[in-house]
């Protein structure tokens, strides 16, 4: 199957990539292959073909450009955006692909996908592992030099014109997986659905991890299996691997998220939600991860998921038979199924086929959006129904209240950051000052030569005392320096209004975008999408 990866690079040096794309490197430490002399050892085989570039080499005609615009001088800069396209190993004896074609594919794909960038694309017919994957390497210079039409992936004017950056956004990356799945469908090659995730998301570092990882366990088992003796351990697992274990089998065990998390907390693991994502913190670690790296599997949708299914089981096999209506049992019964249900991630908009089919989507996208279209214009019409907005008048009436309600949480929030930040400014300030104070009052009972030597001894809490006297005139004019434990205080208060502010934000946020989703695809389900029906209205 055909997959398609994305690299960014903060390297000034562009030559670097074409030296990693022409020579061989180490596959463990990405270190160049030398030979007996020294000397760098050429790639067997390869494709190389650059674009935009004129005359000259890659690495020169870039930073010619970035110096003629002034872009990519700064050692925070994202210099060049490395893609990779890796075809299955089965395309090269099933589909006839050769690296000629790969090479033809990846230029294509390049000119339609990146126009107006300086490029390099090679292909390469093996992977690291020697698994026989051919697959393309495509690296452009960040900076565009020719403005371009709006392309699909482009949400700013910015994006189109000359002198700007290439952004890779997740929209981006979500519509060139498309597009490889496309290409894979026209051309007869394998291919997988890339745009659905997977269950367990290895990362290039978690890959490379494994593989040294289990590297060093061969050479540590070596001496003992010669003796005869069989290793404890024979399969390195990653971290990440582990704690992918631990979840699944706590996973097995639970069937609400309360007991998920108590069960987890045993093994030494605490669970957090925060914005509607899952996250694990391991003992070892001080930051967590976060599900999205770990796989589909431990999102909250997937959890929340399976821990239903498991409540569900438990309560066919327990459940008591009431003995009227209306029981006690019954009430306590719903009332726990209720408690369990995982929360809906709300609606999702409708794709607008006839533009798609005119951008050159193909056949499976199209049927794909037909069923996708299908089920929110069925959940579109349930919210509406449920919530009592069939009315279109009501409908823009709530959008509009949603709207008003969304900007004044945000408002409320920004206030209450504002007031802690400037809290923890004077906290700042009145700490220096009474720092910085003593050395003053020292300096001041000086006389003579002393005054002179000491004042350049201490110079630097003289500046910060004078500095801190400025900003205590305009941050607490004329009045009695407040306690640091006071400020400490309120600071702390400060942080528990806006972690409510925050929550009836994140409340407003999700109830505007709902209602929001619910009119558009209104609008698309009567009128088709809202830019055909303002041109419709045009027309009459």
């Amino acid at each position: 199957m055909a997959t398609f990866k994305h690299i960014s690079s903060k390297n000034a040096d562009y030559g670097a990539a074409e030296q990693y794309l022409t020579f061989e490197h180490d596959e463990f430490t990405m270190k160049p292959t030398l030979d007996e002399n020294g000397r760098l050892v050429p790639r067997e085989d390869y494709r190389l073909a650059t674009l935009n570039c004129g005359d000259e080499d890659f690495a020169v005609a870039c930073m010619r450009s970035n110096l003629r615009y002034g872009k990519n001088q700064k050692r925070e800069d994202v210099k060049s955006h490395h893609y990779i396209i890796s075809f299955d190993p089965r395309d090269g004896t099933d589909n006839g692909l050769t690296v000629d074609k790969a090479q033809s594919l990846g230029e294509e794909f390049c000119k339609e996908h990146f126009p107006g960038h300086q490029a390099i694309v090679c292909t390469h017919p093996d992977g690291h592992n020697h698994s026989g994957n051919i697959h393309v390497h495509i690296v452009i210079n960040s900076l565009r030099i020719e403005a371009v039409p709006l392309l699909p992936y482009m949400d700013r004017p910015a994006d189109t014109k000359c002198g700007m950056k290439h952004r890779c956004t997740d929209a981006a990356m979500e519509y060139f997986k498309s597009e490889v799945m496309e290409m894979c469908h026209r051309e007869n090659l394998y291919q997988i659905d890339l745009l659905h995730g997977s269950k367990n998301r290895v990362t290039e570092r978690e890959y490379w991890a494994q593989k040294k990882g289990q590297l060093a366990l061969d050479k540590a088992n070596a001496p003992m299996i010669a003796d005869g003796i069989t290793p404890r351990q024979t399969k390195f697992e990653t971290d990440k691997a582990k704690l992918r274990q631990t979840i699944r089998n706590t996973l097995d065990r639970a069937s609400t998220f309360d007991e998920f998390s108590a069960l987890l907390l045993q093994s030494g693991i605490s669970v957090k939600e925060s914005r509607g994502r899952l996250s694990y913190l391991t003992p070892d670690r001080t930051k967590p991860i976060t599900a999205r790296k770990l796989g589909d599997d431990f999102d909250r949708t997937a959890v929340l998921a399976l821990l239903e299914q498991n409540a569900h089981r438990a309560a066919e096999q327990t459940t008591p038979i009431p003995e009227y209506p209306g029981s006690m049992t019954g009430h306590l019964q719903r009332e726990k199924s209720a408690k369990i249900a995982p929360k809906q991630d709300g609606l999702q908009r409708m794709v607008d086929r006839e533009t798609k089919r005119a951008e050159g989507k193909g056949v499976g996208y199209d049927r794909w959006a037909s069923l996708h279209n299908l089920k929110q214009m069925a959940a579109t019409h349930n919210f509406l129904m449920e919530n009592g907005l069939l009315d279109l008048d009501k409908l823009d009436a709530a959008v509009e209240s949603s709207r008003k309600a969304l900007s004044e949480a945000r408002e409320s929030l920004r206030g209450i950051e504002q007031t802690i930040a400037d809290k923890k400014n004077l906290r700042k300030v009145v700490s220096d000052y009474r720092r910085t104070r003593p050395t003053i009052e020292e300096h001041k009972k000086l006389k003579g030569k002393k005054t002179e030597t000491y004042y350049r001894a201490n110079e630097a809490d003289f500046i910060i005392y004078e500095a801190t006297l400025r900003q205590l005139k305009v941050l607490a004019p004329g009045k009695k320096l407040p306690a640091i434990s006071k400020l400490n205080t309120e600071i702390e208060a400060l942080i528990s209004e806006k972690n409510a502010a925050y929550n009836t934000y994140r409340t407003a946020k999700a109830e505007h975008e709902q209602l929001a989703t619910a009119k558009r695809n209104t609008e698309q389900i009567l009128h088709g999408t809202p830019s055909r029906q303002k041109k419709h209205e045009q027309e009459r």
